[in-house]
């Protein structure tokens, strides 16, 4: 027996809930995750693309121009600060980063979900232009001692690095309660899931679901 036809009503509560997009805040201390965890969740999540930053630093090796920065020289940066281009931006160990609004503010309107990599100065700047749409997550390591492990791990810094990101750290750690959320960072798949159990949440929040208001009036008619 054929299926009876779907009448307008019926198509519209199955369709998917417009919605605004938001900017999800990755920050941690250097060597702390948020890199990795970034990397997971762009891979898994087909709804949500990585901000790219413009820095003033070198590409280091397998970084690409437009995929994991945009690389100009200090003049060009001071010129896009000048212009108010960029959303927010920071200097960090001798360089400065900087994240330019380009299609962003078009992206949100439309859904698009961005993801930031950024430390928490990065973070209170974005967090002061647009309240409403940022979501900040704060990832932990498990202990200082194994925050330094990582880094020496990483074999890509003296000594010395190392002592001044480490400094750099204990900075950024004091800024925890700055967050939306706080996550501990002890076993990457773990904390992994809680990351992506936050973004979902987030894109549930009533204030985001801008095709709610439609929805129900399709419900009551």
């Amino acid at each position: 027996m054929a299926a009876a036809p779907l009448d307008r009503r019926d198509t519209a509560l199955r369709s998917p809930l417009a919605r605004r997009g938001l900017l999800f805040i990755l920050s941690s201390p250097s060597g702390a995750g948020k890199t990795t965890i970034s990397r997971m969740l762009l891979a898994a999540d087909g709804e949500i693309k990585l901000s790219v930053s413009v820095t003033t630093r070198a590409p280091r090796p397998g970084e690409i121009e437009g995929v994991h920065y945009h690389f100009c020289s200090d003049a060009e940066f001071d010129r896009m600060v000048a212009e108010d281009d960029f959303y927010e931006w920071a200097h960090v160990f001798g360089h400065r980063y900087g994240t330019p609004k380009g299609r962003i503010r078009a992206g949100l309107k439309e859904g698009q979900d961005f993801l930031f990599d950024i430390d928490w100065q990065g973070t209170q700047q974005l967090y002061q232009k647009d309240q409403q749409d940022v979501v900040r997550v704060f990832i932990l390591p498990p202990t200082i001692a194994e925050l330094r492990r990582r880094l020496e791990e990483r074999a890509t810094d003296d000594g010395a690095v190392i002592d001044a990101r480490m400094d750099r750290a204990r900075a950024e750690i004091s800024h925890w309660d700055a967050y939306d959320y706080v996550v501990i960072n002890e076993d990457v798949d773990a904390c992994f899931a809680k990351v992506r159990a936050i973004l979902h949440a987030e894109r549930l929040k009533r204030q985001r679901q801008t095709g709610l208001i439609p929805f129900v009036r399709t419900l009551m008619g």
